[in-house]
């Protein structure tokens, strides 16, 4: 073999290497072993942040969830929303209006650095701060798959369009879930986190003042107590999503659907004569089932678009891209 062939030997065998390499970073599965040697005390030391945090602020538990809800819908759980550049940042956009949390990923991130620097992204403690902030409420747990690495960037604009919004219905609700590869009942299972936290009159207050069939009269009569109907005025007053049972996950926010107590549009369009309805029916009346389909539909959303391999990087400060 002379040099030209053996040159040609050598090129073509580094591309078939790099393409295999490209391959096995695209398809790189996350597990939930994945600190183990790395950093064995990742996870209690996430689980002691967080049930510190929710211990002060019941509330904070419902925010968490929702952080990582609210990443996860935008390029994928990159911790992008945690980006705080004024210019690009996710924070400001109007679908994240209410959202927080972020000290409470800063702390958590701040002690992991401090046993392991540099080792856990701010992706992996969102997805593991929302699994432990459900069952510091009472909710279920679930095995969380890691490994993600943090984006270099934010997308306001695609914060705006992905995130489902307080007023949709239920046909534009389940495109959108569709869109990010969960089906109708994963939708449904995931909208059972409003068992928790609460919402801003601004996002409710066109359907306590609807006068609609869809709306239990008592229940509107009760939340316009503290929503005025102009708009300006109390926008930020807040309200439990769960009436009943406000602080603890569980499957009251499915009772109140069939009672037409829904706090949210987008909330009662499941119960509301649509294909939705009997997953609400089922649920409502199966609080195990339920808890079983949420852990498995979180699961289900951690995984959509990660950034793994040499994509991304570990940030050293969750609001600062490296």
């Amino acid at each position: 073999m002379d040099s030209h062939q053996s040159f040609h030997t050598i090129f073509i065998s580094i591309i078939i290497l790099i393409l295999l390499l490209n391959n096995m970073e695209i398809n790189a599965q996350l597990s939930p072993t994945f600190y183990d040697s790395a950093c064995p005390n990742a996870l209690a030391t996430i689980r002691t942040s967080i049930r510190t945090a929710v211990s002060r602020q019941r509330r904070m538990a419902a925010l968490l969830i929702r952080l990582h809800f609210h990443d996860c819908f935008v390029q994928g759980c990159d911790a992008s929303i945690l980006l705080n550049d004024p210019a690009t940042t996710e924070r400001t956009a109007q679908s994240n209006t209410g959202v927080g949390g972020y000290e409470v990923i800063d702390a958590a991130k701040s002690a992991v650095d401090n046993i392991c620097p540099g080792i856990v992204s701010c992706a992996d403690i969102l997805a593991v701060a929302a699994r432990d902030a459900s069952v510091a409420v009472g909710g279920p747990s679930w095995s969380v798959g890691l490994g993600r690495r943090d984006s270099p960037d934010a997308n306001r604009a695609r914060a705006d369009s992905d995130l489902p919004r307080a007023d949709q219905d239920l046909p534009s609700l389940i495109r959108d879930f569709e869109a990010k590869g969960l089906n109708e009942r994963e939708m449904v299972a995931l909208s059972g986190s409003h068992t928790i936290g609460q919402s801003r009159c601004v996002a409710f207050r066109a359907r306590i003042y609807s006068n609609g069939s869809d709306i239990d009269a008592n229940f509107a009569s009760t939340r316009r107590r503290n929503c005025p109907a102009n708009r300006g005025t109390g926008d930020g007053n807040l309200a439990p999503l769960d009436l009943v049972t406000p602080n603890s996950f569980d499957n009251n926010y499915f009772r109140n659907l069939v009672q037409r107590r829904g706090l949210l549009q987008s909330d009662q369009v499941l119960f509301n004569g649509g294909s939705s309805d009997s997953i609400v029916l089922e649920y409502s009346n199966n609080p195990s089932r339920f808890a079983s389909d949420f852990a498995a539909a979180m699961v289900k959303m951690g995984e959509i678009e990660p950034l793994t391999g040499a994509r991304g990087s570990i940030r050293t400060t969750c609001s600062v891209a490296n």
